[in-house]
């Protein structure tokens, strides 16, 4: 009786466990086909641009991240934001760019996301 009980355990530990990874992957494909539907609906940058450049910068991070942690001060000031946009590979080369609507970096930036460095996940 006990040797019927463990192996019946085991099977069932490892049937569950194989569950929920793969709930978890499709939660992720969840996750990323919002990220996609949604970034149509937000500009891939803020309002400020990173001063080196004098435009925003898109940093192009790996496909599979799907989160970033921007920093501001007080209580509070620590955020986990997703990651909406996806670098096109089919880009045609640059269009019309007014500087105009982008304010320059603050002398002392109270957030990661006034440094004009915005995350955008490669097509890779």
């Amino acid at each position: 009786m006990k040797r019927s009980i463990l192996p019946l355990a085991v099977v069932l530990t490892v049937g569950w466990l194989c569950l929920a990874d793969s709930a978890d992957a499709g939660q992720r494909k969840l996750l990323r086909g919002n990220a996609r539907n949604q970034s149509p609906c937000y500009p891939w940058h803020g309002q400020y641009y990173n001063a080196q450049w004098g435009m925003p910068l898109a940093l192009v991070v790996p496909p599979t991240a799907e989160k970033q942690t921007n920093w501001s001060w007080g209580v509070g000031g620590t955020r986990i934001d997703p990651i909406r946009h996806q670098f096109a590979p089919a880009y045609s080369g640059p269009g019309p760019y007014n500087p105009s609507g982008f304010r320059p970096m603050p002398p002392q930036p109270s957030d990661t996301r006034q440094m004009g460095v915005y995350y955008i996940r490669g097509p890779w």
